[in-house]
């Protein structure tokens, strides 16, 4: 049965109350709360009731994390959630408290969920830094605010972190903490589904509540306290986890171990426990869910091979515009550093497929070398640069339905550098033959040949002059920048954007290009290369291009990419005659 409301406008300065939250286990106790005074419209036509709590652990603790949507009552009369603390390094345990009527306008409309599109440039990585300063205008939502000189600031919600290497939490803390939670490492807890009965399934106000952004293998789970219940609908919080609107989380029960004294925030300690719904809405005034929903998830298959054994891990993300870039970047970071040494050299080598709601496919291949922490890092990166321009794609909506990917580790580095270019003939006729050996050599000065590579020499005037370019995928890049004389390469279209992710450049290639005085265009990220002086014409229209081109002084003949075992670095460029 749902409880009884007071309104705010019926409350006054001095009126005691209680308020409810679990201190230890699954148990729901009640303390103490005085009312101080309420702070009229603190925010647009919002008001924020202002409390002094005691009892139970709060005389040593103040307000802690994970208090978040504790309700309070007086009379038996709900008034509202715990959701604020006041000023730094407090005496008392001092709270704003968001009125229940606030919390119970979520309800009243639907939201979509929260549509974020970008346009920049395509990145082969995206670090968790990457990504902050990307969105940081859309995570900013827990930003405290100065009321009569106090500070008033959203609990921060603590982010619990299971299965998870302590090496990885310490690295991903910072990007979590700026957007609003208190990341803390715990273990796995959970009853066994076929042990779960009705009652397991139901929750009540003041209930420990997890929104949980992964699940399986590994868990991370935002965690705070039920505000209210009415049949299958449920309110928590009392503020937002980054007031985006419309999300898709998994709604958890969630069991306190003990509360952390300190002097300057006090937090809950939880573990997560069964699945009881989904959240569907993060708004200013706390976060909105049904019982027995599920959310609609984003698997990731990880097999993960190296000399000794084969394991497979099985982790589910969230599918959010805005998380599940970093959340994909921490659970392919977790695997490695549990699995693999944590310091030494190191060499991974993979490949994958993202698979698309609509039918399509990105397949990824790609090898990485070096300090064991650049490997993973790069490898992490690498997937949630994919997955960030797919789902805030600029073109439409597109969800992701499945990530595999297979990771094969090796110790020691696999990196070669160029040493040398050898050509047949450096004077040519055009349409002529000309046969290529590339020499590499390795760290330890152990060389190797790649032969049995030709290429037919451009048709171009008697007198003038090629280039042959051999490069690695970062150094040909730099090359195209000059060429292009653009720093940016910019999709133009959905279809162009997958392609461009399926063709990243990869490490272990060696990229064979050849570039001659031809007219072309540069357009919306692709290189129209030789064309005749009409098609230029057409194509630098005003009519026919909605973007303006760059005319290229040089185009783009022919290109070839050599698969190697191994890490390419090294750059040549040798000039080749027409006779």
């Amino acid at each position: 049965m749902a409880a009884q409301i007071l309104p705010v406008d019926q409350i006054k300065a001095g009126m005691k109350g209680k308020g409810r939250t679990v201190f230890s286990g699954n148990k729901i106790e009640e303390f103490n709360v005085e009312i101080l005074g309420i702070l009229r419209n603190w925010q647009p036509k919002k008001d924020l009731i202002l409390a002094r709590l005691d009892g139970g652990p709060l005389e040593r603790t103040g307000v802690m994390e994970g208090m978040s949507g504790s309700p309070v009552y007086i009379d038996g009369k709900l008034i509202g959630a715990i959701s604020y603390s006041i000023a730094a390094f407090p005496k008392d345990a001092l709270s704003g408290i968001t009125p229940i009527e606030e919390m119970l306008k979520i309800e009243e409309r639907e939201l979509p969920k929260f549509s974020f599109s970008t346009s920049i440039p395509v990145k082969k990585h995206m670090t968790l830094d990457d990504l902050f300063e990307i969105q940081k205008e859309y995570l900013n939502a827990n930003s405290a605010s100065v009321v009569r000189g106090q500070t008033l600031t959203p609990l921060s919600i603590p982010l619990v972190f299971s299965g998870f290497s302590p090496k990885v939490l310490e690295k991903a803390a910072p990007f979590f903490t700026r957007i609003g939670f208190a990341p803390i490492s715990a273990g796995l807890s959970g009853q066994a589904l076929n042990k779960v009965s009705y009652q397991d399934l139901r929750l009540r106000g003041g209930d420990a509540v997890g929104a949980q952004l992964i699940s399986g293998d590994m868990e991370m789970t935002a965690v705070g306290t039920v505000t209210y219940v009415e049949g299958d609908k449920v309110l928590a919080f009392g503020h937002p986890l980054y007031n985006l609107g419309g999300v898709d989380f998994i709604m958890t029960k969630a069991k306190v171990l003990t509360v952390v004294p300190s002097l300057q925030t006090s937090s809950k300690l939880a573990v997560t426990d069964i699945p009881v719904g989904r959240f569907t809405q993060d708004r200013n005034a706390g976060i909105f869910g049904e019982l027995g929903k599920s959310p609609k998830l984003i698997p990731i298959n990880i097999r993960l091979l190296n000399d000794q054994n084969e394991k497979t891990y099985t982790v589910n993300v969230v599918e959010d515009k805005i998380l599940t870039p970093s959340l994909v970047n921490v659970v392919i970071n977790n695997i490695l550093y549990a699995e693999e040494r944590a310091i030494g050299d190191l060499s991974l080598d993979f490949r994958g497929t993202v698979f698309l709601e609509n039918g399509m496919n990105i397949r990824l291949e790609d090898l990485f070398s070096g300090n064991y922490d650049s490997s993973a890092t790069n490898l992490s990166s690498l997937v949630a640069s994919i997955v960030f321009y797919l789902t805030s794609n600029e073109f439409r909506d597109l969800s992701i339905h499945r990530i595999d990917l297979t990771i094969r580790a090796y110790e020691g580095v696999k990196i070669a550098f160029l040493d040398k270019v050898m050509l047949d003939k450096y004077d040519v006729s055009p349409g002529e033959r000309i046969q290529i050996k590339i020499y590499t050599r390795n760290f330890r000065g152990e060389g190797a040949l790649q032969d049995g590579i030709s290429f037919q020499a451009p048709n171009l005037p008697s007198g003038s002059e090629f280039y042959l370019v051999v490069a690695d995928s970062m150094s040909l890049r730099q090359v195209e920048l000059g060429q292009y004389q653009t720093q940016t390469f910019m999709p133009r279209n959905l279809n162009q954007l997958i392609r461009l992710l399926s063709s990243l450049r990869k490490n272990n290639r060696i990229y064979v290009k050849i570039i001659g005085s031809k007219p072309g265009l540069f357009l919306k990220g692709e290189e129209l290369p030789n064309l005749p002086l009409t098609m230029k014409s057409m194509f630098s229209s005003s009519r026919a291009a909605s973007s303006a081109p760059t005319e290229l002084k040089t185009s783009t003949l022919g290109q070839y990419q050599i698969p190697v075992p191994f890490v390419f670095r090294g750059l040549s460029v040798i000039p080749i005659k027409i006779k």
